[in-house]
């Protein structure tokens, strides 16, 4: 499986940006698709997360009702929707897959996007 993310860049405060990943699968389907982020400094950290089908999502508790994940199957592609974003939210934001495991740490991903930067400024 293949990710590419896109979409970041440099907002104010209280604006939004959305993320997009798509996905090209070349082995096993991966059943778990989700972001994650890493500030300077910071260990990276779980963001959201959502299956393959886009039926169920999964967020940490810092961004959970501010951000929203959702899946195109027709387009292949994962979005992250980030509403009032705080200047805490500024980060590498990577997507990732798994295969088998509803992941909340790195540990149990498969598979890696590049990162996509999101800055947010006051």
């Amino acid at each position: 499986v293949q990710l590419q993310a896109s979409g970041g860049g440099s907002v104010q405060a209280g604006g939004s940006l959305r993320l997009s990943c798509t996905t090209s699968r070349r082995t096993s389907r991966p059943v778990f698709l989700g972001w994650f982020r890493q500030a300077p400094g910071k260990e990276r950290e779980f963001v959201a997360r959502t299956t393959w089908s886009g039926d169920t999502s999964s967020y940490a508790h810092n961004v959970k009702g501010r951000f929203s994940i959702s899946r195109d199957n027709a387009k292949n592609t994962m979005y992250l929707q980030m509403n009032n974003l705080v200047l805490d939210d500024t980060a590498l934001y990577y997507c990732a897959a798994s295969i088998d495991y509803p992941f909340i740490t790195g540990n149990h991903v498969n598979y890696w996007g590049q990162g996509t930067q999101v800055t947010v400024s006051s």
